[in-house]
């Protein structure tokens, strides 16, 4: 579980980022957590966007998302998402999360 402090310096870490997913009206299907957990394990930091059309608001699935990847909330503000699972092997956030889970 990551701290007040690290999820602090990942929400300014997330500023810098362009969102690497889009839930539609499809919502959330077994594929859409597929590529979710692919996206965490490359990038670790992943924004997620929630079109207009979507059934969905980012409060409302975040808790499914979470559980269904493992990962970390970061924050949730508008329209947009962002998620965090740091990878065990290769993180690039050593520094923020240090080395300890």
């Amino acid at each position: 579980m990551i701290s007040g402090k690290e999820r602090a310096k990942l929400k300014g870490f997330a500023n810098g980022i362009k969102p690497l997913l889009q839930i539609g009206k499809g919502g959330i299907s077994q594929g859409v957590i597929d590529q979710l957990n692919q996206l965490l394990e490359d990038h670790e930091l992943v924004k997620i966007t929630f079109l207009k059309n979507s059934i969905y608001s980012p409060k409302e699935v975040k808790d499914e998302l979470l559980e269904a990847t493992g990962a970390e909330f970061v924050q949730a503000i508008g329209s947009t998402l962002t998620l965090f699972r740091k990878n065990p092997e290769e993180s690039s956030f050593e520094e923020i999360t240090g080395s300890g889970d």
